[in-house]
């Protein structure tokens, strides 16, 4: 009896071991399958955070490309009003210096003619003065012709 009790021990741990070892197998392949899985999943998440970086760094390069073409057009604007500045400065100056000239040619014309009309008055004044002069001296002859 002895020996039908180890034998029967014998075979239940055998029995057991058999099935234990399917069960691990099994569970070894579970884990093996979710381990792939999750190895998969894990790829298409770093692809998909690769291509979403991709286009963050594709986004940040159009939006620094606009950024740089609104500069540059500031910057040419910019450029534009101070030189329209600077050719309106030159333009007010050359005016100013155009009028300035035109009235110093006014004036020096008006005291060209003031003068003018002072010498013109002055050799009036003359004339009328050696005319009564001379006049005078005729009459002191004429006087001194008659008294003699």
């Amino acid at each position: 009896m002895k020996k039908v009790v180890l034998s029967l021990a014998l075979v239940a741990v055998l029995g057991l071991s058999f099935t234990s070892c399917r069960e691990t197998k099994e569970t070894a392949e579970d884990a093996v399958e979710n381990a792939a899985e999750a190895t998969k999943e894990a790829a298409n998440d770093a692809a998909e955070a690769a291509g979403d970086a991709v286009d963050s760094a594709k986004d940040a390069a159009s939006d620094a490309a606009d950024a740089a073409d609104a500069a540059v057009d500031d910057a040419i604007d910019a450029t534009s009003d101070a030189v329209d500045g600077a050719v309106d400065a030159a333009s007010d100056a050359a005016d100013s210096a155009k009028e300035g000239a035109e009235n110093m040619a006014n004036d020096a014309k008006d005291a060209a003619n003031s003068a003018v009309d002072k010498a013109t008055e002055a050799s009036n004044d003359a004339v009328d003065k050696a005319t009564k002069t001379g006049t005078d001296a005729v009459n002191k002859a004429s006087d001194k012709v008659k008294s003699n």
